[in-house]
């Protein structure tokens, strides 16, 4: 009873609330089925490290962590697992979707602005800006490599985000277009793409981004790969393992290992709750950004876009270009975005990439 007694005396208000928000991204995970995946492992570990005495912070959490977080080895294999996932066919029958994928990027250069003035680090300030790329792998291997000491709350409030997308999105689409331009119907004309265009298209980015973009090699190469590995049609096998088991289990361990930087004396500061605002301010200005651009190209094109496509240029594959699809179809059961919002949103994966490399050639020593 004298052991018991001392074990629970340990505890302080700062580990109870940290098993609370461990037991938070339980209940998100299961009920509310918000990235499952990530956030029920992340919830255990959780709350496993803020146990007083528990040997799973110096143990086999720290052990996950530095094997595959401290050396971006877990967000590289799970880029992997994304681009044996993203089909970029609607992207190759429309390259100027590109152009939206770029846009929709602003979030992260405005959030960059507005964290320099909280954060006087200035490698902090950047690897929290990079949540607006709405893509946890990127924002993870950014914050490690710049090494942030926020690495923590800066997963958290990127997966929590990319969950929260379909909350976010629709009211600052709403509000930024009118009925009218929610109306624009958009005729998707199927085009063939050929095998060897889907073959060459990954190799090309590849050798493209990383010659300009030298800081962005492993992300864009490790992505690429993963499509490579789709589209080649000699290894289909592995395509499915890489979309499913690959994908799934770095996915757990990702959120295992995150873990290790969730204790109370890392995670419970003023820093986190500005990490999660800015976070968020992100993820408003990225949509508001593709939004803009589109009615922007509206004013000097004959041929309407619906600016709710602009949307989907963030990175949150494929759930953004489904809600924008939901959006035109709830407006006008006839008008079907999908073909043209997922084109946008796989571009917008590209682009967080390269945004990524473009942050960490600023700013990595």
């Amino acid at each position: 009873m004298e052991i018991l007694y001392e074990n629970l005396k340990a505890f302080t208000w700062q580990h109870c609330v940290m098993i609370l928000i461990g037991c938070v991204l339980i209940y998100l995970a299961i009920k509310k089925e918000m990235e499952p995946t990530l956030l029920l492992p992340m919830g255990l570990g959780t709350i496993l490290v803020n146990i007083p005495g528990s040997e799973a912070l110096h143990g086999p959490i720290e052990e996950l962590y530095y094997a595959g977080i401290a050396n971006e080895l877990f967000p590289l294999l799970l880029f992997i697992g994304i681009g044996a996932m993203i089909d970029f066919g609607p992207l190759l029958t429309n390259p100027k979707l590109m152009l939206f994928g770029a846009a929709a990027q602003f979030g992260i250069f405005f959030t960059l602005a507005m964290a320099s003035v909280f954060f006087p680090e200035i490698k902090d300030a950047a690897s929290i800006s990079i949540i607006g790329a709405a893509d946890g792998p990127t924002s993870i291997a950014v914050a490690n490599t710049l090494k942030s000491s926020y690495i923590g709350p800066i997963t958290v409030a990127a997966y929590s985000y990319m969950a929260l997308v379909p909350i976010i999105q629709p009211p600052v689409i709403r509000l930024l277009t009118t009925k009218k331009e929610r109306l624009i119907r958009m005729p998707y004309e199927k085009k063939s793409v050929s095998k060897a265009t889907r073959i060459m298209f990954p190799i090309i980015i590849t050798i493209v981004a990383s010659a300009v973009i030298p800081q962005a090699t492993a992300l864009i190469g490790f992505l690429m790969f993963g499509n490579l590995i789709r589209e080649c049609g000699v290894l289909d096998s592995l395509s499915e393992t890489a979309q499913k088991v690959l994908a799934n289990l770095i996915t757990i361990f990702l959120g295992i290992s995150v873990a290790f930087n969730m204790t109370a004396s890392q995670f419970l500061k003023l820093d986190t709750l500005l990490i999660m605002g800015l976070g968020l301010i992100a993820f408003i200005v990225d949509t508001a950004g593709g939004v803009l651009f589109a009615k922007l190209l509206n004013l000097f094109s004959k041929k309407k876009v619906n600016p709710m496509i602009g949307a989907a240029g963030i990175s949150a594959f494929p759930m953004s270009g489904r809600i924008v699809h939901k959006m035109a179809l709830k407006e006008d059961p006839q008008n079907f975005l999908l073909m043209h919002s997922i084109g946008v949103n796989v571009s917008g994966q590209i682009a967080s990439v390269i945004a990524g490399g473009i942050i960490l050639g600023f700013f990595a020593s």
